[in-house]
Parts: C-alpha cells; structure tokens; sequence
C-alpha cells in the first residue's frame, strides 16, 4: 500500500504524457515529468515522497519534504487566508493548518513547531500547532534523572513546553534557563520531576553526585589550561557560570565547594585559583 506523508520505495512501471507510473504492486502514482531524475529506466526502483495535490491526484515527488506524517517539525507560514494557514513544506504542495488546529492565529513568515498527520477523511496531509493533541500524557516508564531528547515547541508564563523523544510533553522552568531557547531547538535534557497528575518537569541540566564530579573535573582541566585562574566565584552570576561551564550556579558552588574542601583550589567571590 502506498503510504500518504511518507517516503516510499516504488518501482517504475509505465511512462506516460505526464511522466512515470511508479508501483507497489499493488497500487500505482504518478511521478511527473519534471520530477523524473535523468538516466532512469522502467523496472528501476526509486524512493519518492507522496502526497495529495489540490486536485486530489496522489503524487510522488523527488524532492526532499521538511517533515513526513506523524512528525513534530518547524515550519514557516507562506501563506494565511480566512480559512488556516500553509505551511512550507519544501515541495510542490504547501501542508494546510485550519483555524481550529492554531493554538494562536498564526502569521505569515512566522514558523512554529507543528505536528503533521494524514487526515482520515480527505487524506490529506495536514498539520496542528496544538501539540498536547498528538502527544501522550501518561504511559511513560521516566524516571526523574533520565536523560531524553527534547525538542522545544513555544513559550508559555512559566516557561518552555518541549517534547520529549517525540513522544510526550515536558515544561522547562524560565528562572532555571540560562541559555537562550527557540522553538524547534532539539537539545539534551533531564526529567526533573514526574508530578502526581502526569506532568513532566524537565531540566537542561543532570543532577546528582556523578554530575558534581564531572564538573569538578572540568573545572580543574579549565584551570589548568588557562594559567591557574578563572575570573567566577561565589558571587558570579548564573549567566556567567551557564555561559562558562553549561551548569547551575548551585552544581558550580558544590563542585568548587568539593574541590577546595581538597584543598585544590582557593574562592573569592569572583575568583577561584589553583591552590599553591
């Protein structure tokens, strides 16, 4: 069966006035003439996008789409009539995001994290800026302190919702952000904390005593390679500290508290040195 949305392995079996008649077997797709890579012969197989025109034709493309079906992805407004919005979605047929799939009205070269499906009536491919909708929100087996993969979807009062291994949805803190996010950002993160009602805090920082250490090593590395002496100290701030050494003002404290309870390093406020 061939699949809407998504790449596919077709064989080439006919040629036409319009271009190649691509197969599965079973079903067959049109492959344009202006899409139709050179030196290509009949029996020869080639991986094709397909996708539903304006005309409600099922055609194959050559070109490389920005997101497949059941993907979260970000993309840019290129149109907005009364009825949603288009999408690009890097071939011939812009994606269309209706009014009731905006989680606010979008605007034209604005790009928003979305997630793209089939839908079941028109067979179309579509996309929803709602993303709690296409997430699940309570079979997951998370422990707080495991690592995950995030990709970061808009900002809200408290902070910025991500989802996580494309499969669940999270909340990153603002006054636990020292760096600068934007939505469609895919980083490194760590679940925080799993609420009794489901909800996922998530960190851009591992805890624990084995974090410490690898900071501690890295601090004295830093030292080391630049002469004995780094301008952060008790007193720095965050920003300062995140910028440095990508921790926490508070994982900074307890690896230089560490290290000089050893003796290895003397702390002022906005020193710290390689003890003599």
């Amino acid at each position: 069966m061939i699949r809407i949305g998504e790449y596919n392995n077709l064989r080439v079996a006919a040629k036409n006035s319009q271009g190649l008649s691509l197969s599965d077997g079973s079903e067959e797709v049109l492959l344009p003439f202006t899409e139709v890579p050179k030196n290509i012969e009949l029996g020869d197989n080639i991986e094709v996008f397909v996708y539903k025109n304006k005309d409600n034709q099922t055609i194959a493309t050559t070109k490389k789409a920005l997101a497949t079906a059941n993907e979260f992805a970000l993309l840019t407004v290129v149109d907005v009539t009364d009825d949603g919005a288009y999408l690009d979605l890097g071939i011939d047929k812009d994606v269309f995001v209706p009014n009731r799939e905006q989680k606010r009205p979008m605007q034209r070269n604005e790009s928003y994290v979305v997630y793209v499906y089939v839908d079941e009536i028109s067979d179309r491919l579509l996309a929803s800026s709602k993303i709690d909708k296409f997430v699940e929100h309570f079979d997951h087996d998370f422990e707080e302190g495991d690592a995950v993969n995030l990709l970061i979807v808009d900002k809200s009062d408290l902070g910025y919702n991500a989802v996580i291994n494309d499969e669940f949805i999270g909340l990153l803190y603002n006054n636990e952000l020292f760096t600068r996010l934007e939505p469609g950002m895919r980083c490194k993160g760590w679940i925080k904390k799993i609420r009794v009602e489901g909800k996922i805090d998530l960190t851009l920082q591992p805890s624990g005593f084995g974090h410490i250490l690898d900071t501690k090593e890295i601090i004295l590395n830093e030292l080391k390679e630049t002469g004995g002496k780094i301008n952060l100290g008790d007193k720095s701030s965050p920003e300062e500290i995140y910028y440095r050494f990508k921790v926490s003002k508070s994982a900074f404290k307890k690896a230089i508290g560490g290290l000089y309870k050893e003796r290895l390093i003397t702390v002022s406020d906005h020193e710290i040195a390689l003890a003599k």
